[in-house]
């Protein structure tokens, strides 16, 4: 009897705990998108709505929109270019003995570890030496290094040995090797490729550091939110934030449905 006691006990603890964590991670969520609701000129209770008046702001606002579709276009191609190289490397580490490989290995993923604030600097600090004016395209370079090793790490960690019999198979049928890269190895390893570039355009959508450093006339969503909130909350930038916050999640729900189409060797 006393054993179900603590054991009751137990789950219910363990349910406020899980409610106490959820909360602590969702509510401001749930804060900024039910004020981007608001009715009224100021994001402060009561709330009087729903609203869409500052999404209808938003979308009439130029710098905003023109913000935006920056974001998109930055993501989506630094993602593109990323996963690319980070496919490449990945198969020729994992198809091809190189001398140090290990070392290589741990030079591409060594971006992960490092702060973006480091990484923007070193950017900025490189592309002035070589006379690379601030623009989206110095943005997206950014983005591409940040990225690049996480689609590297992705799809190097799902390259099996059994990929290598399929591909031995074709060129034993005589296949030569950029059909055999692009015919037998990019559709199997289709999902890890998906999966990298949803997770690297997640990244990228909302990235800041590097894009505030590297950008100067023409920037990013993320910039743009900040150079709002310089002149305080308002239900806008509530709007702006919901948005981003909408983008993200669709970004990381379809990286995880590519993850669990990949199917087990």
């Amino acid at each position: 009897m006393r054993s179900s006691t603590v054991a009751k006990a137990i789950r219910i603890l363990s349910g406020l705990y899980a409610i106490a964590i959820y909360g602590f991670i969702f509510l401001p969520v749930v804060v900024l998108v039910l004020f981007s609701l608001q009715a009224t000129s100021f994001p402060i209770p009561p709330f009087t709505g729903p609203s869409l008046r500052w999404y209808d702001a938003v979308l009439a606002d130029t710098r905003l929109t023109s913000a935006l579709v920056n974001s998109l276009l930055v993501a989506a191609i630094s993602s593109a270019v990323a996963v690319t190289l980070g496919f490449l490397s990945a198969w020729g580490f994992a198809r091809f003995v190189l001398p140090g490989s290990g070392l290589l290995r741990g030079l591409i993923t060594l971006p992960l570890t490092v702060s973006y604030l480091i990484i923007g600097m070193g950017l900025l600090v490189l592309f002035n030496w070589a006379g690379v004016p601030k623009s989206l395209l110095a943005a997206g370079i950014g983005h591409v290094v940040i990225n690049l090793p996480l689609c590297f790490a992705i799809i190097y960690s799902q390259m099996g040995d059994h990929q290598i019999n399929i591909e031995r198979a074709a060129r034993d049928l005589g296949a030569p090797e950029w059909k055999v890269l692009l015919l037998i190895t990019v559709p199997v390893m289709a999902p890890a490729i998906f999966a990298g570039f949803f997770l690297s355009m997640t990244f990228s959508w909302d990235e800041f550091v590097i894009s505030f450093l590297l950008t100067r006339f023409d920037t990013t969503l993320p910039v743009e939110i900040w150079n709002l909130l310089r002149s305080g909350l308002n239900p806008k930038t509530n709007a702006v934030g919901s948005l981003v916050f909408a983008v993200s999640i669709v970004l990381v729900v379809m990286f995880e449905l590519m993850l669990l189409r990949r199917k087990p060797a």
